[in-house]
């Protein structure tokens, strides 16, 4: 068993205020697998004193950006040391099948270089030529770290999340503060480990494991510059609110409930193989997740069979078996919610394909659910609109391709999206027409040095790459 009985504050592990542990269940059979520290306010407060002084008054806003870019690099090695360790945490915590916590590995060092890259050629300070050919001034523009960073992240990919957040914050000289969730207390404590040993100033870094208590103190001190937050939407409403109020900076990555649209040319096959990994990926807790599966009239009883075919292929199962696709939900809570929607969607008058309501048989000891297909389902219905966050797929016919798009485009949410056509040209006009901030065509792999982030409910700013990095700093300009 792990015990983290102590705080990462500051950058060294301190008491916390309250020496009470939580305790930390496999999602698989609920067994204690870990107990851990969680942040007070008290903690926070402690956590923002000392980010404030580490940003008010320490070297790090002000180190040259190759030292910075040194910095993460060192992190970035040791967490490639620790990939296997950090993975097998990940899906004992979460019940990610442990291939997809592995695989997710790779992703890191692929997101870390693409900030590395980014801060590399980041135009930190720049001298602009005047537009006016009357006047001698010149104006150079700098950009300077905001400040300290609240750094929020859900349960669901927990190190990815972090990534997104702390790398291209340090990397720009902010003191950050990252909130993780309680279900992912070992992890982030192995986070803070590495964090520990590559040679931050003191204050530059704390990591704190809280309840959501604990996060609105965070959110709403009057130390902190800058919230960067992922998660829910309703959790991000109150967020932007509490940020408006004190006029703070603040970056949201939310929901979604994304339209795949498959064209009537498409190869079937393909995609469907494609919808195994856009859909149903980390067990379908994903807000990425291509849950809306939008279907040509003319082939839609061909789709619904395919769809059904894959996902009674899947393996459902104990997250580190081999073979597992689907492990269980993270907690019990998250279990009832998504069976509570399985049932919605059947008194919506939905026509239930496959799967249902019932615990898979065998893993009644789990928080486990049965992957779930809908068919005849129209996009008013709440399981197309809402998102549910657990492997529940909805098949929705179009009549031709503006009501594919009209389909896909009438949700709350615009965060990702997929189109699949034999006629990649056509495929990618398709895309430019939705509203969403990603789209994959064909299923192609989604890059790191490309801006991600939402339209509409899905929030607001961007993270990975150059615009990532952008979020964290502030523009000054000096006139001569």
């Amino acid at each position: 068993m792990i015990t983290y009985d102590r705080l990462f504050i500051a950058g060294s592990w301190t008491a916390p205020s309250s020496p009470e542990l939580l305790n930390i269940l496999s999602p698989h059979d609920q067994a204690v697998i870990g107990r851990a520290a969680q942040a007070q306010p008290a903690d926070v407060d402690r956590a923002v004193l000392a980010a404030r002084a580490a940003f008010d008054e320490g070297p790090w806003p002000s180190a040259p950006p190759a030292e910075r870019v040194a910095v993460i690099r060192r992190f970035n090695a040791l967490r490639e040391a620790n990939a296997e360790k950090i993975a097998t945490l990940i899906a004992a915590e979460n019940g990610s099948a442990r291939w997809f916590t592995l695989a997710g590995q790779s992703g890191l060092t692929r997101q870390a270089n693409a900030y590395l890259k980014a801060a590399e050629e980041f135009g930190w300070e720049e001298e602009l030529e005047s537009s006016d050919p009357d006047s001698t001034a010149r104006s150079l523009v700098r950009r300077e770290p905001v400040g300290v960073v609240a750094a929020v992240i859900p349960w669901n990919s927990p190190f990815s999340a972090a990534y997104a957040k702390i790398v291209p914050a340090l990397l720009a000289g902010n003191a950050v503060i990252l909130k993780a969730s309680p279900e992912n207390s070992l992890s982030m404590g192995l986070l803070a480990d590495l964090l520990q040993q590559v040679g931050l100033p003191e204050g530059v870094i704390s990591v704190l494991p809280a309840d959501r208590e604990t996060s609105e103190h965070l959110v709403s001190h009057p130390g902190v510059d800058k919230i960067s937050f992922t998660g829910s939407t309703a959790a991000g409403r109150r967020i932007a609110s509490i940020a408006g109020e004190q006029l703070k900076r603040v970056s949201l990555e939310l929901g979604g409930k994304s339209a795949a649209i498959i064209l009537p040319d498409a190869d079937l096959d393909r995609a469907v193989q494609g919808l195994k990994f856009a859909s149903l990926l980390n067990n379908g807790e994903s807000c990425i997740a291509h849950t809306r599966i939008l279907a040509p009239r003319s082939r839609y009883e061909e789709v619904v069979a395919a769809v059904q075919e894959l996902v009674e292929s899947l393996e459902v199962g104990d997250p580190n078996a081999t073979g597992t696709f689907i492990g269980p939900m993270v907690r019990r809570d998250q279990q009832q919610r998504v069976r509570d929607y399985i049932e919605v969607g059947i008194a919506e008058g939905a026509r239930l394909v496959t799967g249902g309501p019932q615990v898979p048989q065998g893993l009644e000891n789990g928080y486990y659910v049965t992957p779930t297909v809908f068919a005849d389902v129209d996009n008013s219905m709440r399981i197309a609109r809402e998102e549910i966050f657990g492997p529940v797929l909805v098949v929705i016919a179009y009549d031709d391709e503006d009501d594919a798009v009209r389909i896909a485009n009438d949700s709350e949410y615009g965060l990702s999206g997929g189109v699949w056509s034999a006629d990649e040209a056509h495929a990618l006009a398709i895309a430019r027409r939705m509203r969403t901030g990603t789209v994959t065509v064909n299923g192609a792999s989604v890059g790191f040095d490309g801006p991600f982030g939402g339209f509409k409910n899905s929030g607001i700013g961007r993270e990975y790459g150059a615009v990532g990095l952008a979020q964290y700093v502030e523009h000054k300009t000096i006139t001569l």
